[in-house]
């Protein structure tokens, strides 16, 4: 087991005391992380773990680029092996078995997905997906996930899809093919979960800190809150920068690819139980996802296009993506939808390598881990779910290369906070009274803690009628979570921001809130 150094606190208090602290050092640090996304704290937490002195520094939030957009599935590598890439495959479904079953526990459940056969679909696809979904579930025997935590695949009939999935088209169902793969409550958690846990093992998570220039020997960072610029020596730099890896590694060539989901109310979709799986017209294997999430919504996604030039900080759907997932889900639907019921839509751009692919949808999802000429490492590609072994990998090469004497990585067995056997334990003693569900399912075994711990009025109380998110998790946030402003907690904190109309109802709470918070900190 590994021992909690610091507390798992992200807050703008503990942001100035390493910000002075690194800045009156005079020994480099281990390890300079670049980039706040998923793979960044992973590459924290992988090195903290071992006993580095680390320093993350993300130019914006945590999960503020690509890390934020993702489907929220933890996918064990199905479509990986249809490509022909077993490697890839086998280390999704292990990776997933590691997150279900010993990391992250709390944040990742088996999510039902239900493939309905109705008119649409050809014996073609369905033959084609039902056998995807017995060799996916060999993946699933590979990585030793027991089928307690992922349920076998089977048919069903066609009262059982009606129960998953109410809106599904009644006439001449088939029935439907069923299998499980992981979700996360929230892809934006997860980010926020390996931080606090990184912080725990001693490793500062600098947010609002732009690199400005990097070697291997360090950087120059540049505070965005107004505190001037520093240069950090380090023994080792990361480059986990995702789509603007290329700003710190010249060699890097980016080919990103836009995927886009929209968000809609679950109501619209009868409450679904179940993730509707619907294939692209033609394939047999390309779908559209329509999955319930948390806040009573659910997201349909996603698409694979090519998206040129600069990077934007928020990437836009386009109408003619938003379009073709209308038209493709509503293929499966009893009622069409329509351009009205779509509360809200979002894009990201995932970090591929440019191998010359005629589209993106067929470049690897092959993770790259590689030193630059100047001694950076760079890591980038590869999924979400396979963050960890992304990371592993990328330090392992930085210590190597740096001459740094470090243990094996030791993330394979670290529960995140939260986590029922987390060694990092959060301040507070709990709550007596039942807590809610949601909150727990965004807490794990920390929720009684959100509660305990919230300084402000009616902790317990929504933040706004109607919208499953309470007062106390907002003060959490800012006093644990890193959250510097109202935008930290409505967009990537608690996903209020989704949909903007919710944004608004929530906006001005949030921000007196969030000032209050901070408030108490100085």
């Amino acid at each position: 087991m590994i021992a909690a150094a610091d507390s798992p606190a992200l807050s703008a208090a503990r942001r100035r005391r390493e910000l002075d602290a690194l800045a009156s050092g005079r020994e480099p640090v281990d390890l300079l992380v670049i980039g706040g996304g998923v793979t960044g704290a992973g590459v924290a937490l992988d090195a903290a773990s071992r006993g580095l002195t680390v320093v993350l520094a993300e130019a914006h939030d945590l999960a503020f680029g690509t890390s934020r957009w993702s489907s929220k599935l933890v996918h064990g590598g199905l479509r990986y092996l249809a490509s022909g890439d077993l490697a890839v495959a086998r280390e999704s479904a292990v990776e997933r078995h590691l997150l279900m079953t010993s990391t992250a526990p709390h944040l990742v459940r088996a999510l039902p997905q239900l493939l309905p056969l109705v008119p649409s679909v050809t014996a073609r696809q369905a033959l084609i997906s039902g056998t995807g979904f017995a060799v996916g579930d060999g993946l699933r025997l590979l990585a030793r996930t027991p089928s307690a935590a992922l349920p076998r695949p089977r048919r069903i009939g066609a009262e059982r899809v009606l129960r998953l999935a109410p809106a599904t088209r009644r006439a001449g169902l088939r029935g439907g093919l069923l299998a499980h793969d992981g979700q996360l409550v929230d892809d934006a958690r997860l980010v926020v979960g390996l931080a606090r846990t990184a912080a725990a093992l001693g490793a500062s998570v600098l947010t609002r800190m732009r690199v400005r220039s990097a070697d291997a020997s360090g950087a120059v960072l540049e505070d965005a809150l107004g505190g001037g610029t520093l240069r950090l020596d380090a023994r080792a730099v990361v480059n986990a920068a995702g789509v603007w890896a290329g700003d710190f590694d010249e060699g890097i060539r980016l080919r990103p690819s836009r995927g886009t989901h929209i968000v809609l109310d679950a109501a619209t979709l009868g409450h679904p139980t179940a993730a509707l799986t619907v294939p692209h017209p033609g394939s047999v294997s390309r779908f559209v996802f329509a999955l319930p999430q948390q806040l009573g919504r659910v997201v349909v996604g996603l698409t694979d296009e090519d998206a040129p030039g600069p990077a934007p900080d928020v990437p836009e759907p386009t109408e003619r993506e938003i379009a073709f997932l209308l038209q493709t889900l509503s293929t499966a639907l009893e009622v069409p939808l329509g351009r009205a019921d779509v509360l809200g839509a979002f894009a990201g751009l995932r970090p591929l390598i440019d191998s010359g692919a005629g589209a993106t949808a067929d470049i690897s999802r092959r993770h790259h881990v590689a030193a630059s000429p100047g001694g950076v490492v760079t890591v980038l590609g590869g999924k979400l779910t396979t963050y960890r072994a992304m990371a592993e990998q990328a330090v392992d090469l930085a210590v190597r290369r740096a001459g740094i004497d470090a243990p094996r990585s030791r993330t394979r067995a670290l529960p995140l906070v939260g986590a029922p056997r987390s060694p990092v334990r959060t301040g507070g003693t709990g709550a007596d009274a039942p807590l809610p569900p949601s909150l727990v399912a965004r807490f794990g075994s920390e929720a009684g803690a959100v509660l305990a711990r919230a300084a402000c009025a009616d902790a317990s109380a929504l933040i706004v009628p109607g919208i499953d998110v309470t007062r106390a998790e907002v003060a959490f946030a800012v006093s644990d979570e890193g959250a510097l402003d109202a935008d930290d907690v409505l967009e990537r904190r608690t996903r209020i921001g989704l949909v903007a109309a919710d944004r608004e109802r929530a906006a001005e709470a949030v921000a007196e809130l969030v000032a209050e918070t901070l408030a108490a900190q100085r």
